[in-house]
């Protein structure tokens, strides 16, 4: 299972109307000598009085998946002082989700993180378990950690049952869902419920932070398991639940078939998964930092940093500049700047819209590839905070304006205290000597030691020259302003302040 705020991981439910039909290819299907698909009893739109039929096609191609891992535990770190042998011990650990096979011959689809070892644990075996109890040893055919999808193959004589993608982007707010799942690994369980939203933003940043909610109960165990619309097709995948206690809430989160169906095609075809990158970290446009840029609410996103030599620099892309659209899209807490990128070829040419000191223009860019999830993590800084005090005997305290206001305390930064904090001599900007934690400034993690580089894109080099920065917003109606704050180990980053 996985976590998203809380995020547990596995989803969703459904269910219908059942004035039954016969003769609608649906549902777990075998694969015939003529190659014609089973009849199949699908229930029609409205309120169902039972999902037993739909759900009594579609359970045999749904299975569990088990994983053997063995894991390297820190040993006793007594051992050495007494003469025992001090190498990693091991030891074995099991790990449970569910799937679904998408074809006669056996391939089914899962999480990735179903089938993913623990720290520095390795996968040994994967076994898929059918309803009936039968049990097959799985081989690994792909896994992509971006989507957490993942593509495992097992065989035997006679065809499997197995189900098909359906047209998630068909979906709408209200219709039912059924999911099927293993739970605590309670093989077979079925749920339903409805879909609550279409596109929803978790708030993780991932390229794929883009899921189908629903209200239906899901727990752990039901990782990679199928959601099932009133026709019988998978238009979602199980992934995730919003949970503060680790138990359902009714907030689940399934991978979209639209999203999950191209990928999972590539992985079993052996083809490697390219995504595009612009190589920037960005920051959704949130209520306090519209106001302190003057720009409409909930739309674009913000940029904080832009990596040198990636495609994002090339184009003359900057900090602070706010992406309205890319490659003609909007760009929008439901469809976000990560998500729009990814799916854009490398190699393109892409224009993008943004706006830069207020101004509206369009740049373009190639877009470059994604690095893998494992590069990505490597190329996170270490951020310690700062140590040691600073040298107070050269600096000058700011005047009460700046305190009054934003709830924070700045000297001016000499190249003394920039040797202290870990910046460049010739830093220029002004130095946090202390923050009112009840202030905006203090909620937002600001500290003693942070240095502010810019307020609302004007360079500081005196405190003064943020007091006035701070009374040009008030004179101008802006309730916020835009700070950009440099700490030891952390690339610049922008923080919007709201005045008091």
């Amino acid at each position: 299972m996985r976590y998203a705020y809380g995020i547990s991981a596995a989803l969703l439910i459904g269910g219908a109307t059942i004035s039954l039909v016969t003769g609608v290819p649906a549902g777990a299907q075998v694969a015939q000598n003529d190659e014609k698909q089973m009849e199949s009893v699908v229930p029609r739109a409205g309120a169902p009085s039972s999902f037993a039929d739909l759900t009594q096609q579609l359970q045999p191609a749904v299975v569990n998946i088990s994983t053997r891992q063995r894991l390297q535990v820190p040993n006793n770190p007594l051992a050495q002082f007494f003469g025992m042998p001090t190498a990693p011990q091991t030891r074995e650990a099991q790990s449970l989700g569910s799937g679904f096979i998408i074809s006669a011959d056996g391939y089914v689809v899962t999480n990735n993180h179903v089938i993913t070892a623990e720290g520095q644990g390795q996968v040994e075996t994967i076994t898929v378990t059918m309803p009936d109890g039968t049990e097959y040893p799985a081989k690994l055919i792909g896994r992509d950690a971006a989507s957490d999808l993942a593509v495992l193959k097992i065989a035997r004589p006679k065809p499997f049952p197995f189900v098909k993608f359906g047209d998630s982007s068909q979906a709408r707010v209200g219709d039912w869902v059924i999911a099927i799942g293993n739970p605590f690994g309670l093989g077979g369980t079925v749920t339903a419920g409805i879909v609550s939203a279409v596109y929803r933003n978790t708030g993780s940043g991932g390229a794929y932070d883009r899921y189908i909610q629903t209200d239906a109960s899901i727990n752990r165990g039901n990782s990679g398991g199928p959601m099932f619309d009133m026709e019988g097709n998978v238009i979602g995948i199980n992934n995730a639940i919003f949970s503060p206690s680790g138990g359902s809430v009714g907030i689940g989160f399934a991978i979209p078939a639209e999203i999950a169906q191209p990928i999972v095609t590539k992985l079993m075809k052996g083809e490697a998964i390219e995504r595009g990158y612009l190589g920037i970290r960005i920051q959704p446009i949130n209520e306090d930092l519209a106001d302190s840029l003057g720009i409409p609410h909930n739309r674009g996103e913000f940029v904080q940093a832009v990596e040198p030599g990636q495609a994002a620099e090339k184009a003359g892309l900057k900090a602070g500049d706010v992406i309205l659209r890319v490659d003609g899209q909007d760009v929008t807490p439901d469809q976000t700047l990560s998500f729009l990128v990814a799916n854009i070829q490398p190699g393109k040419r892409i224009a993008i819209d943004l706006i830069r000191d207020g101004k509206r223009q369009t740049v373009t860019a190639t877009v470059g590839k994604r690095p893998s999830e494992e590069e990505l993590a490597q190329q996170q800084m270490f951020d310690p905070d700062a140590q040691g005090g600073l040298d107070g005997d050269q600096a000058t305290p700011g005047s009460g304006v700046v305190e009054k206001a934003l709830g924070i305390q700045v000297i001016r930064l000499t190249p003394q205290i920039a040797r202290q904090l870990g910046a460049a001599d010739n830093t220029q900007g002004v130095v946090i000597a202390g923050v009112d934690p009840n202030s905006d400034a203090g909620t937002k993690g600001l500290q003693r030691g942070d240095i502010i580089l810019s307020a609302n894109y004007k360079a500081l080099t005196q405190p003064t020259d943020l007091e006035t920065a701070v009374s040009t917003a008030k004179s101008s109606g802006r309730e916020a302003v835009l700070l950009q704050i440099q700490r030891r180990g952390r690339p610049a980053t922008y923080v919007p302040i709201r005045l008091r």
